[in-house]
């Protein structure tokens, strides 16, 4: 049976992590948004050019570019059921996803919070360093328990051995605070979105402390999936 999730989180809490795992045990497709406006971007469309535009200023990608987006990759994923990760972003974000969910039919089944203090957050984001074979294959230079390994006198994935970069906006405190502005918005940011979805009652909501390791943060996830 197919299980359809939304996952919150802000930057630098793992929720890509947790996504690619609960991926791999139910079979779904893990659909991050940021992947989306990448594969766009790089392809050079339309909507991808615009996109970039918005992402290089640390801003965020309009509506009228990131919901035609997701919910056209969302509709290719209806048998295996999917895992959003990144959208949406803002509570008239979160509306007009129910309102399109509910158009087409598909029942959203779970809403997954990783919670996270805002310099936490931060402190990992600019810790953090992306694999070119996979990002969601946790390195942190600080992080003792996920820090990348030496290998030729440079520091590879840890997990597959891959090339690993860190992404501009990550070194940008700049960048990062207007990103945790737009998620920690109660009023019409990303927290407005997640309350929205759990005062609606439709879904059942999962809301799990980032703090903790990457492994207790999946148990707890998982405890509540099953």
């Amino acid at each position: 049976m197919a299980v359809n999730i939304l996952a919150f989180g802000p930057n630098g809490s793992g929720k890509g992590t947790q996504g690619a795992i609960v991926k791999e045990k139910y079979g779904t497709d893990h659909i991050e948004s940021g992947a989306i406006f990448r594969e766009h971007i790089k392809g050079g469309t339309e909507l991808g050019m615009k996109a970039k535009e918005f992402i290089d200023k640390g801003d965020l990608v309009p509506d009228e570019i990131t919901i035609p987006m997701v919910l056209e990759t969302l509709a290719k994923s209806q048998e295996k059921g999917w895992l959003l990760d990144g959208f949406p972003r803002s509570k008239a974000q979160a509306e007009a996803l129910d309102a399109s969910l509910t158009e087409a039919g598909m029942k959203l089944d779970y809403v997954i919070e990783i919670e996270l203090d805002r310099q936490i957050a931060k402190e990992r984001i600019m810790g953090r360093r992306l694999c070119a074979n996979d990002n969601n294959h946790p390195n942190h230079i600080a992080f003792d328990a996920i820090k990348p390994v030496e290998k030729d006198g440079k520091l590879v994935c840890r997990v597959c051995g891959g090339e690993l970069s860190a992404r501009a906006d990550d070194q940008d405190e700049d960048a990062i605070s207007k990103r945790h502005d737009i998620y920690y918005g109660t009023d019409t940011g990303t927290m407005a979105a997640v309350n929205y979805f759990k005062n609606a009652g439709k879904s059942k909501v999962i809301s799990v402390d980032g703090s903790i390791s990457i492994k207790e943060v999946t148990e707890a996830i998982l405890k509540e999936l099953n």
